[in-house]
């Protein structure tokens, strides 16, 4: 199905964070807005699906809006956006991003996501989150050694899994060894590199999962939809096709419970390496 992509100009980039991202960061920073990988795996469960005033009543994964001008607002806004956080949180962090990947496909031909971490560089926040679904993340390898000078740098990448499929859903927009590839391109690197298992799916050998997030990431959070979606009970997740198949592949994995499980196996093999829901987003780990 054909994707609707359009170039978009935007008077603001920078958004105060409310809400589940108020702990974690001052501000979030949408390249785009929509994100091609909805129709994916990680789109089906995607929280933003439910946001109306994003969607505006178009089917989450159908549409772009290229924010062709995004670096350029960055530069104008970041003193003034840099001033208020550090009076009123404490220090200027962004989020990039917590509504569309920064590495959808289209980033190869318009380089948004490439252009506000060049101005970043210029200009830096004190602290950066990066956030990414996708093995492409290390198309911008050769600019992140030069911002972690700048700025308290680190690459989320979301690793739910050790399967590539669920019953039923569509595959995930990068497969599971090419994430796993690229987390260790970016440690070798020596960049800070955090796997997000969020939401937590259901694990084929979970022990064998974390030992191997251990050997290519500095840390990990986990997240369950329960909680983590922006309702307390996962009520807009339970809206999805998701809790059904994964209650096919593993009925307890839907559970709170199963999480708990998770984090204690993980902090058996990354003691003092793992954070938990916000906590964990928010950098803090144990």
């Amino acid at each position: 199905m054909a994707v609707l992509v359009a170039r978009t100009r935007v008077k603001s980039i920078l958004t105060r964070s409310s809400g589940y991202l108020r702990e974690v960061c001052s501000h979030s920073l949408q390249p785009y807005r929509g994100c091609t990988y909805g129709r994916s795996l990680c789109g089906v469960g995607c929280y933003v699906r439910h946001n109306g005033l994003l969607t505006r009543g178009a089917e989450w994964g159908s549409f772009l809006d290229v924010r062709e001008n995004a670096a350029d607002v960055y530069r104008r806004s970041a003193a003034r956006e840099r001033a208020w956080a550090r009076k009123s949180r404490g220090r200027f962090s962004v989020f990039l991003s917590s509504s569309t990947d920064p590495f959808v496909p289209q980033e190869s031909r318009f380089g948004i996501t490439r252009s506000l971490l060049g101005a970043m560089i210029d200009d830096p926040p004190d602290a950066l989150i990066l956030q990414t679904h996708s093995h492409r993340v290390t198309d911008a390898l050769d600019l992140y050694p030069a911002l972690a000078e700048r700025t308290d740098l680190r690459i989320h990448l979301s690793i739910e899994t050790d399967r590539d499929r669920l019953p039923g859903l569509p595959p995930p927009a990068s497969p599971v060894e090419k994430r796993f590839a690229a987390a260790q391109a970016l440690r070798a690197a020596g960049l800070r590199v955090v796997v997000t298992v969020s939401p937590l799916l259901p694990m084929a050998e979970p022990r064998a999962f974390f030992e191997r997030v251990a050997s290519v990431a500095d840390a990990v959070v986990i997240d369950h939809y329960v909680g983590g979606d922006g309702s307390a009970d996962g009520s807009r997740t339970l809206r999805t096709a998701l809790p059904d198949a994964m209650r096919r592949v593993d009925p307890h994995s839907t559970s709170l419970a199963y999480r708990d499980e998770m984090v204690a196996l993980a902090r058996q093999i990354l003691p003092g390496r793992v954070g938990v829901h916000i906590e964990g987003f928010a950098g803090h780990f144990s």
